[in-house]
């Protein structure tokens, strides 16, 4: 059927020529006479029986209209005192659809749908039914018909057949559109919304001063607004926004679904399609992502371990999701659409849902979901289909078989019995015809009492509260609840009450939410109002926490808050717009966001805070905003083509013109601040002059941006050096460059023309310089491409094809343009800018639920914005330090760093028994014990495990027995990406296992515990468990000396053998599918050694004739395995002949067809195949009885180094840090071919894989990456969860709160982290691009809202940030140099940095003013410095507090402060001499620290004549004792219990000593030099770190 002869709009009357009846029917009376008010003719009907009066079109029944407009207009007025009716018949199916003020209520049938028509807008609607008012005016009358039919019937609109108008009305006109049309907008453009004005033929008048909403009403079916009572067709009434501050940002669906949790700390709502679970206090947002559609309703079980959520539209699925874990556990559809109601016994056996069926009938599930936790399946205990109206059903929290509903005229009792569901309604007498809006049982009732002694209770739209005898069935008291001055009970059904929404009701109080946006807290007899709470918009739902300290309130305006009962204040948690975001824009020195919406509201965000901070309110509609570049100023263009430039901080308008005709789609500043630009839908651009407050109108250009909205926000583009600026114009084909500063036209290119081929015209979209190449233009075009244009001569650079689905909404390069960023239609991608290889995207941000406006990233190049409905903040998970052409490159797989020299070392020294226990003696050791040898390096272009760092220990330590450590190991904090197969897994026994520098940690993932095996003397290279789970091997050493494999018996952790005999890098390790053989391969030394697992006794052994990378037996043919390496394939076979074992190997070459590779991973598939894969990307599948390749297809662009085969699905992990499954088809004999094998789906992850464990069908597993990283693969919904995460770089500084509840971390990739103590968990990181953050310190304040963190980074800047809100205070530059130490005072109110220069900067960290700089270290690093509580007096000073400072020049000053006097005068000034050579790079730290038990005392060590601690008296001005040191110093750490200290050293010792006798004990559980330790305050915890391992130790003593 043609429609485009309707476009835009069809005039119904001047279709068929109604005045001359012969197209269309009059019956009964029908006459037209001229309407004084609308100045027209008019029919007007009318008769005693509306069916007997009536027009009919078309006449004849046999025809139809055909209209295939989305939008039907009726402009009438009923008549005054009758009753009138309209009929619309509509196909595909034959489908009537009426409405009359005749129906009292909504009737539907699979052909029917009848609406009741209110005539007029009261307080009180449901005293509206029925005679139309004599106030009853003209009217519009808009009904979306493809709405109503999908909603409703779950059937989709093809035409509007015929229409049938019966007595009492007037009507001017009707008509069909797919425009939504506003009729008091006469004039304009259709906006790219689908909006615009309504036709001059079509419209009323309106006189000269008067407003169109004074003299007529405007009725949209369905309402934009808040949810109208019941299905029905009546004048919405809007309240006016007003403009204020508020708390909160992002998006709150409106839905009637935000749920506390048992606890009380955290609330669930959801946003479109993706539920939120926000903390409120620390207000961190948990997500859970799976819907594909806005979600609907939501329930929680009783104690919060299980979430339920459905989701609206015709896809009506339910999910079951773990709530702590935040994983999916179950999906099910048992509706065909509108999923209105879930609700969840108490225990979480139960779940009841409620929607409508095929029929459009309502119908009640309920579900056995007693399993679904432990991965059973849901079933179905029962279903009933009603006639009756459910908006709510709710189970008892006593009685899972007992549930309660209410909805329009109706309560019901529900309960399922021998699989059957049935109900009986509540007799409501003469309240029968109200409308119910929810219901709840009464709450502090023990769970064992009587179901006859309980009550429920129920509210509805006219303001009445029913309590229900439950025994009886049957209401016990009615009351009416009044605004607070009017409280008293009435008995009137009809008197204008509170219409009330939603109510909770615990043991001491209830809480109700009504229309008039009040959360109301009433005594139990309602004879009082105790609390209230005003809102901008109704409150839609309310629910008191367990504890009834806290009430939470939901409102149809997008707000979600909640009202403290103990301190009466009331919080807001999130405010959000309430329409479709169309754009924004961001401020990248103060981080703030602004957004235009729909909704007509211009908003200010706090990009860290995540808080609202304005809210600008206009009646225009604005489209499009910009920031300032420098300015605390951003522009607004609006969709009547005003600019209005506002002043954030004074709430100012600065300027406003209004030179623009149409929509204005395209707002940019140059980057200087000189300049601002506007473009509208109508061709105009206009140029300003920003550097003047009123913003002054330079020049306007008429017909040079091409027409229409569909560019809008971001049509106009500044190039970064603001000379040129570029816009789509003057027709869609053309790109044009202009003069920024005069508008004079440069460069036109002419986009159509640039691909020949191409059998359509291709246009132009949108426009992007990028910023760190002028010469760069990106231009996305209709043929879904993304051009690269010289912007000085127009030619074509590169271009890239099928860049999305849909066609390109937006792009955005970042500020190094490394990354580009595109959107289309609900999805995101990121590019490798330089587009350096074939496949080079990824959708990295899939989460709306509808189109994407406008993508950016955030001005830290962390985050990503995106807009649409609603706002999205994502983080940017790409290396900040390597682009994507690096992750997609064939790069080795490992680097040497020169930062990390790869040292050749000697042999371990003999494994003698040692006391448990040493002495420190205070005597001279021989100066040149230590002697660190440096052998020659090796040529690791393709080894894929090197340490880091290795030193030898060539001086004496004393390993105490387990029983006796004075310090036990607690946790490890990372995993050690820099490994090959470093991690395993047994998804039967519920551990995995992997290892950290020395250590091999295994957590049992039921429990959550971690246990240790502990024994390594050298960083972990690969891991392998048996199939049983019962043993493990471990190997380490290589490059230089010999390897240590170790055998573990994962039950009791001991080690049962170790097996010595490669003499270089283990690369990997495999147990035989029985567990009777085990299979080491040499790297190094290129060889495979086969062990029994009996003894591991060797077998056998083979040199090969290259680097092995891989080896694998074969799962199904006993005797059988293989490896692969540099020279290609090796089959081997197992030979045994009485006692002895033989292995014969054969090797075949790559094939030809790949070129010289080579293969470096393998899995076997089924019986007769084995996969391999090569450093080029390809994956290869040998006949293994004919050992020869059949297949080959080249799976990734990098070299693939994970690969992992199940039945007939396959994992690839490469460097290029995509993770795919591919399905692999093949028969039983060789017919396996490149068509059979298919990605499934992919995903990208923080680094080059090195390890991978799955089950056994590839749907669930762990991944392990080179970034130090741990993660949790689903493939069901496609989901990556952080299992195991560390500091991929140098960790510097480690350091505990006060109260220990957390500790920071701090590394050389300038990140902060803050870590919980108990759970070990991430809670927070704080990061600062291409900066080291060297040094850390926690104010001395305790508790969360009081916790500051300092930071010190490598550009001479300190950083204060506070854990309470997750941001930045206060940012001070003190030092012109890295800053090299930091403490704060023991009072809190100062701190003092020390940078590299040896300058110390005493400054104020809450005005950050800079109160005294001490020079006295001038040219020498400050190493350490420390503030304690002290009264100085004893020493002849005044004072409060201690002070000291050590420099690398072995001098340490010592001040007595008093801060709040400014004083700060030197006490003491020590200088240790030392020799003046060292045989090493670079001499030990100067390390000093007051002693806890005694501040008098100050502890020192570095470099001297002697390793040696040194203990100094400040009173007796003398070193009063020394503790003689076995390595140098590199860390130093006091504790304040039993007299324990603890320093580190560059040989990986961590060394504990009594300070009172010298005793000592040595632990190596570090892989490398040991750069940093703590004591916790109180002396029961302690940390070190070495490299990027972080481990946390117990410390009992000795």
């Amino acid at each position: 059927m043609s429609r485009g002869w309707q476009h835009p709009y069809v005039n119904i009357f001047k279709h068929v020529k109604v005045e001359e009846w012969k197209r269309s029917a009059k019956v009964g009376d029908v006459t037209s006479y001229m309407d004084k008010t609308l100045k027209c003719s008019v029919f007007r009907i009318k008769g005693p029986v509306p069916a007997n009066s009536y027009i009919l079109v078309p006449k004849n029944p046999n025809h139809s209209l055909g209209l295939t407009g989305r939008y039907f207009y009726l402009l009438f007025r009923p008549t005054p005192g009758k009753y009138f009716m309209v009929h619309l018949d509509v196909a595909v199916q034959l489908v009537r659809i009426s409405f009359s003020n005749m129906f009292k209520e909504f009737k539907s049938t699979a052909t029917w749908l009848q609406f009741p028509f209110v005539c007029a807008r009261l307080p009180n609607p449901i005293g509206l039914l029925g005679l139309a008012p004599t106030s009853v005016r003209w009217t519009c009358l808009m009904m979306d018909l493809r709405f109503t039919l999908s909603v409703y019937l779950n059937c989709h609109h093809s035409h509007l057949k015929s229409i049938k108008l019966c007595a009492n009305m007037v009507v001017k006109n009707m008509f069909t559109s797919d425009l939504l049309l506003d009729p008091a907008k006469q004039r304009g453009l259709s906006s790219s919304q689908g909006t615009g004005p309504i036709p001059r033929e079509m419209s009323f008048p309106v006189p000269k001063g008067s407003s169109w909403d004074d003299l007529y009403d405007h009725i949209k079916f369905p309402s934009e607004g808040s949810k109208l009572p019941f299905d029905s067709i009546q004048k919405e009434d809007l309240k006016p926004k007003s403009s204020k501050d508020s708390q909160t940002t992002t998006t709150f669906s409106t839905s009637r679904c935000a749920l506390w949790t048992r606890s009380g700390e955290a609330v669930v709502y959801p946003c479109h399609a993706i539920i939120v679970s926000m903390n409120i206090l620390s207000r961190e947002q948990r997500f859970f992502i799976g819907h594909t559609d806005k979600i609907s309703t939501l329930a929680l079980n009783g104690n919060t371990t299980l979430l339920a959520s459905g989701q609206n539209g015709n896809n009506s699925v339910v999910l079951i999701w773990d709530y702590n874990q935040g994983h999916r556990l179950s999906m099910f559809r048992a509706h065909a659409h509108s999923l209105c109601s879930l609700s969840f016994s108490f225990g979480g056996g139960i779940l009841c849902g409620v929607g409508k069926d095929r029929h459009n009938k309502t119908m009640v599930v309920v579900w056995n979901t007693l399993n679904v936790s432990r991965g059973g399946d849901v079933t179905i205990l029962a279903k009933a289909h009603t006639d009756v109206d459910i908006i709510t059903m709710k189970v008892a929290f006593f009685d899972d078989t007992r549930m309660v509903s209410c909805g329009r005229e109706n309560i019901r009792l529900w309960r399922v019995r021998n699989g059957t569901l049935r109900s009986c309604p509540v007799n409501l007498g003469h309240y029968h015809s109200l409308d119910f809006t929810d219901v709840t049982f009464e709450e502090g009732i023990s769970s064992d009492q009587c179901v006859d002694d309980r009550t429920l209770f129920a509210c509805t739209k006219s303001g009445h509260i029913f309590e229900i005898d439950y025994s009886r069935v049957a209401v016990k008291n009615v009351r009416k609840l009044l605004p607070a001055q009017q409280q008293h009970l009435i008995k009137q059904i009809y008197s204008s009450g509170i219409a009330i929404n939603s109510i909770s009701v615990s043991s001491s109080f209830c809480a109700t939410g009504s229309e008039d946006g009040f959360l109301r807290l009433w005594t139990l007899d309602f004879s009082a109002i105790l609390l209230e709470a005003e809102h901008e918009g109704p409150v839609s739902e309310v629910s008191i926490s367990s504890d009834s300290l806290q009430v939470l309130a939901a409102t149809t305006s997008g707000n979600l808050g909640f009202l403290d009962v103990s301190t009466r204040g009331y919080n807001t948690l999130m405010r959000s717009h309430t329409d479709a975001v169309l754009g924004f824009s961001v401020d990248g020195i103060r981080r703030h966001l602004t957004t235009a919406s729909a909704d007509g509201t211009v908003r200010v965000w706090n990009m860290d805070s995540l808080h609202q901070l304005y809210d600008f309110v206009s009646e225009d509609n604005p489209c499009s905003v910009a920031f300032h570049p420098h300015e605390q100023t951003f522009s607004c263009g609006f969709s009547s083509g005003i600019v209005r430039v506002f002043d954030i901080s004074s709430s100012k308008l600065l300027a406003e013109h209004k030179q623009h005709r149409g929509e204005v789609i395209g707002l940019a500043f140059s980057a200087d601040g000189e300049f601002m630009y506007s473009a509208d839908s109508e061709g105009s651009l206009a140029l300003y002059n920003a550097s003047e407050e009123d913003h002054l109108l330079t020049r306007v250009t008429c017909n040079v941006v091409a027409r229409g909205t569909e560019r809008a926000p971001d049509a106009l583009s500044v190039s970064g050096d603001s000379s040129r600026l570029a816009f789509v114009g003057p027709s869609q084909y053309i790109v044009t460059i202009a003069d920024a500063r005069s508008l004079d036209e440069l460069l036109r290119v002419d986009v159509s023309i640039l691909d020949v081929e191409s059998p359509q015209l291709d246009s132009a979209l949108k426009v992007c310089f990028s910023p760190a190449s002028t010469e760069h233009l990106l231009v996305t075009t209709s043929a879904n491409k993304i051009l690269w244009l010289s912007s000085k001569t127009g030619r074509l650079l590169r271009q890239v094809s099928n860049v999305h689905k849909h066609l390109c909404s937006s792009l955005a390069v970042s500020e190094d343009s490394r990354f580009l960023l595109t959107s289309g239609h609900n999805a995101v991608k990121v590019w490798d800018y330089n587009m350096t290889h074939r496949v080079n995207s990824q959708v990295m941000f899939i989460g709306h639920s509808q189109p994407i406006r406008q993508v950016s990233f955030t001005p830290d190049q962390l985050g990503v914005v995106s807009v649409g409905d609603a706002i999205f903040f994502w983080d940017f998970l790409a290396d900040p330090d390597e682009g994507l052409t690096d992750s997609f490159g064939s790069l080795p797989v490992c680097e040497d760093d020169p930062a990390k020299p790869v040292q050749s070392t000697a042999p371990n020294p003999s494994s003698d028994s040692r006391p448990a226990v040493s002495f420190l003696k205070v005597t001279d050791l021989d100066s040149d014990s230590f002697s660190p040898l440096n052998a020659g390096q090796t040529d690791k272009s393709k080894i894929h495990f090197h340490n880091i760092q290795e030193t030898d220990l060539l001086c004496s330590i004393a390993v105490p027995q387990p029983q006796d450590e004075g310090i036990k190991l607690k946790a490890v904090i990372g995993y050690n990406g820099n490994g090959r197969g470093n991690m395993v897994w047994s998804p039967d026994q519920g551990l995995f296992a992997y290892s950290c520098g020395c250590v091999v940690v295994v957590e049992y993932l039921h429990s959550g515990t971690q246990k240790h095996l502990q024994g390594h003397s050298k960083e972990i290279s690969c891991l392998a468990i048996s199939n049983d789970a019962q043993t493990m091997a471990s190997a380490a050493g290589g490059n230089g000396s010999t390897s240590s494999v170790f055998i573990w018996d994962v039950q009791s952790g001991t080690c049962r053998k170790t097996l010595s005999y490669h003499k270089g890098a283990v690369q990997s390790l495999a147990f035989s599918r029985d567990d009777l053989l085990f299979l080491s391969v040499d790297f190094s030394d290129p060889g495979l050694a086969l062990w029994s697992t009996e003894n591991f006794k060797l077998l056998s052994s083979v040199k090969m004739s290259g680097p092995i990378h891989d080896a694998a037996f074969s799962p199904s043919t006993a005797g059988q395995m293989a490896c692969v390496g540099s020279r290609g394939v090796y089959f081997c076979s197992i030979q045994t002949h009485l006692s002895n074992t033989d292995l014969k190997v054969h090797r075949v070459s790559p094939p030809s067809e790949v070129g010289e590779v080579e293969l470096t991973a393998l899995s076997y598939h089924m019986d007769s195949y084995l996969l391999t894969s090569t450093n080029r990307g390809h994956v290869c599948a040998w006949d293994i009885t004919k050992l020869c390749c059949f297949m080959i297809w080249k799976a990734d662009d990098g070299e693939i180094g994970v690969l992992l085969c199940r039945g007939n699905r396959l994992l690839t992990g490469s460097n290029t840090h995509w993770l795919r499954v591919w399905d692999i088809k093949a028969a039983q004999d060789v017919t396996m071919y490149k068509g059979s094998v298919v990605m499934e789906q992919e995903l990208m992850l923080d680094g080059t894989m090195v390890s991978a464990a799955f089950d056994s069908s590839v749907d669930m597993g762990i991944v392990g990456t080179t970034a130090g990283t741990l993660w949790y693969i689903n493939w069901s919904d496609n989901s990556s969860i952080r299992l195991v995460s560390g500091h991929r770089s140098k960790v510097n500084d480690v350091v505990f709160s006060c109260d220990e509840s957390h500790f920071a971390t701090c590394s050389e990739d300038g990140s902060v982290r803050v870590w919980s103590t108990s759970s070990y968990e991430l809670v927070v990181q704080f990061q600062v691009i291409d900066q080291a953050c060297g040094c850390l310190c926690w104010s001395p304040s305790s508790g969360e809202d009081g916790a500051h963190i300092a930071a010190g980074y490598g550009d001479g800047t300190l950083r204060i940030f506070r854990l309470a809100s997750k941001e930045m205070e206060m940012k001070l530059h003190p030092h012109y140099v890295a800053v090299s130490a930091i403490t704060y005072s023991a009072s809190g109110e100062k701190t003092a940095v020390s940078s590299g220069d040896g300058l110390v900067a005493v400054s104020s960290p809450t005005s950050g003013a800079t109160i005294r700089v001490i020079r006295d270290h001038k040219g020498a690093t400050i190493t350490s410095i420390q503030c304690v509580n002290e009264q100085c007096k004893k020493f002849g000073v005044e004072g409060n507090e201690l002070f000291l400072a050590a420099g690398a020049d072995r001098r340490v000053s010592v001040w007595a402060t008093d801060w709040s006097k400014e004083k700060c005068d030197l006490l003491d000034w020590l200088t240790f001499p030392a020799p003046a050579n060292f045989e090493d790079d670079s001499f030990p730290p100067s390390l000093a620290a007051f002693y806890p038990a005694d501040h008098s005392l100050l502890v020192y060590t570095g470099y001297a004549v002697e390793k040696e601690l040194s203990f100094y008296s400040l009173t007796k001005k003398q070193i009063i004792k020394k503790i003689s040191l076995t390595h140098w110093a590199t860390c130093l750490s006091l504790s304040s219990k039993n007299h324990l200290l603890v320093v580190g050293s560059k040989e990986r010792v961590l060394k504990l000593i009594k300070s009172t006798s010298g005793r000592f004990q040595d632990f190596l559980q570090h892989s490398d030099s040991v750069q940093t330790c703590h004591f916790s305050p109180s002396g029961m915890l302690l940390f070190s770190a070495a490299y990027n391992e972080v481990l946390l130790w117990e410390v009992p003593g000795f």
